[in-house]
């Protein structure tokens, strides 16, 4: 991307002027593989009758709904992590008070890497996608993984779950009419790109999948769910404990009967409440500093 270009969208420069004209701390959303940006409205909602300045950004190349974005996947080709990072990036650099991240998945790899380059003043990565220094990888997660990892061509490519590929890896601690309703609701194309990035985290010298975990910086809350599919419990459990020679507050929560959709099923009002509960404890209130 060219320093020059930039990918904020007419939402993200109104939310920067509604955020800096306020004395509000901002919150960023950050969605991951297949899922749009709209699918967290109810957290920014959430957030914002809390106080927070909130707003979910989509990728670079996402459309502004569900419908265009599924109807143009190839502006999503070839987009991998670093892109999608900068993208945030350039939208903190607008804002005159660093942010909240909340990150699910892939977003939640982004929030971490915020947080360690100190562009964030907390972050909470829910289900976060695997990062470099992170050797553990469950045969489920490789396996849920494989449909694209198995084909070279999703490296420049984008992919869509099926309602049976969805049910099984993604929503699988539902029952399968409300898998197949956040399916039709939010689901949407993905770049493979991301997922061989972090499958290539250890071997790949400058990878975008690298954390600056020991970094001063603000503090973390990892959450799992004990039921995902598509991030192990025991993955995230390892990033967490990634953390454990920082000085800064890091904090691991597992919500044991969840999956990977914990943030968009009928459960997703629990893990919002944790977060909002988990903020103020660590002193990151809805007025800005």
């Amino acid at each position: 991307m060219s320093a020059t270009t930039s990918t904020l969208s007419a939402r993200d420069l109104e939310f920067a002027a509604r955020a800096n004209a306020s004395a509000r701390t901002p919150v960023l959303f950050v969605h991951g593989l297949w899922l749009h940006a709209s699918s967290w409205d109810r957290w920014v909602e959430l957030f914002e009758q809390a106080g927070y300045a909130a707003h979910a950004p989509g990728w670079p190349g996402d459309g502004a709904t569900v419908a265009e974005t599924r109807a143009h996947p190839e502006r999503l080709a070839g987009v991998g992590v670093e892109q999608v990072t900068e993208h945030h990036r350039e939208l903190i650099r607008a804002l005159h008070t660093a942010p909240v991240v909340v990150g699910h998945s892939f977003g939640g790899l982004v929030a971490q890497k915020l947080l360690g380059e100190g562009l964030a003043r907390a972050a909470v990565a829910v289900d976060p996608a695997q990062m470099r220094g992170v050797l553990r990888l469950p045969l489920v997660q490789l396996w849920n993984a494989l449909p694209v990892l198995g084909n070279p061509a999703q490296l420049g490519g984008t992919n869509f779950p099926s309602r049976e590929r969805f049910a099984r890896a993604f929503a699988s601690a539902v029952p399968r009419a409300e898998s197949d309703e956040i399916h039709e609701r939010w689901t949407i194309p993905a770049p493979g790109r991301p997922l061989f990035e972090a499958a290539a985290a250890n071997v790949l010298p400058g990878t975008p999948a690298a954390v600056r975990t020991g970094a001063d910086r603000g503090p973390l809350l990892v959450v799992g769910g004990g039921q995902d599919r598509t991030v192990p419990a025991a993955t995230t459990r390892a990033i967490a404990r990634r953390y454990h020679d920082g000085s800064s507050i890091t904090e691991y929560e597992e919500f044991a009967d969840r999956g990977h959709s914990l943030v968009v099923d009928s459960g997703w009002r629990e893990v919002a409440d944790y977060a909002l509960q988990w903020l103020a404890f660590v002193g990151q209130p809805a007025g800005a500093a």
